[in-house]
């Protein structure tokens, strides 16, 4: 499960680690929402590669509006293939979403305490997910996204029983090239994350409210970042 996130990598650096264009103008987020923009990487014409904004919670060409799209935040990666709202996304419209690292709230016998959840080298996770384009009403394209998850690790699992699916740069271009769309080949590039890799920072209830989108949301309750 992931339904909250951030992404505070100054846009220049985002882009020199993607190796991207700007498609667009980037703000530096720390309480992502469902619902809200993402930033994505696509593989556009010739095969460079793009960060873009899409609309986080994925409306698949066919939906008759977005109402479904905050119930589609998250998909499955053991069922995505077969799924009627993924499975045309996961042949042809992957993409990654990059991260600073992403949020889950631990039952404890006063509360849910919030963590955040990043790579201990520092550097961005990249989501693998899926995105979708839908014509509206007014003939202007609807982009959205999907964060493919899969089963928790042994450090996730403390956490959640879920967590969403990371990709090694290695595996940037292989998962954008739409010209992979064999869904076992896809599968194939899943990986296990190995334990060990992920630091688990408990954070103040302030990230709670997602109107709340400022730094104070990622620090450490014993100290600074």
């Amino acid at each position: 499960m992931c339904g909250r996130f951030a992404l505070f990598s100054e846009p220049e650096e985002l882009a020199a680690y993607y190796q991207a264009e700007l498609g667009e103008k980037i703000s530096l987020r720390y309480n992502i929402a469902p619902t809200q923009s993402a930033v994505a990487l696509r593989h556009r014409e010739g095969g460079k590669r793009a960060l873009s904004l899409l609309h986080w919670g994925l409306v698949p060409s066919w939906a008759k509006d977005a109402a479904m799209a905050s119930r589609l935040i998250n998909a499955r990666v053991e069922t995505a293939a077969e799924k009627p709202s993924f499975r045309a996304a996961w042949k042809k419209r992957r993409c990654i979403i990059p991260a600073s690292g992403f949020y889950e709230w631990k039952k404890t016998p006063e509360n849910k305490q919030p963590y955040f959840i990043s790579l201990a080298g520092g550097r961005p996770l990249s989501f693998a997910g899926l995105w979708e384009s839908r014509a509206g009403d007014d003939g202007a394209f609807f982009e959205s996204c999907s964060i493919l998850t899969t089963s928790a690790n042994a450090d996730m699992a403390n956490y959640h029983e879920r967590m969403p699916v990371f990709l090694e740069p290695w595996q940037f271009d292989r998962w954008l090239d739409l010209g992979m769309q064999d869904p076992v080949k896809v599968m194939e590039l899943i990986q296990p994350f190995p334990p060990g890799r992920l630091k688990f920072l408990p954070v103040s209830t302030h990230v709670n409210k997602p109107a709340n989108d400022d730094a104070e949301c990622v620090r450490p309750l014993n100290g600074g970042i």
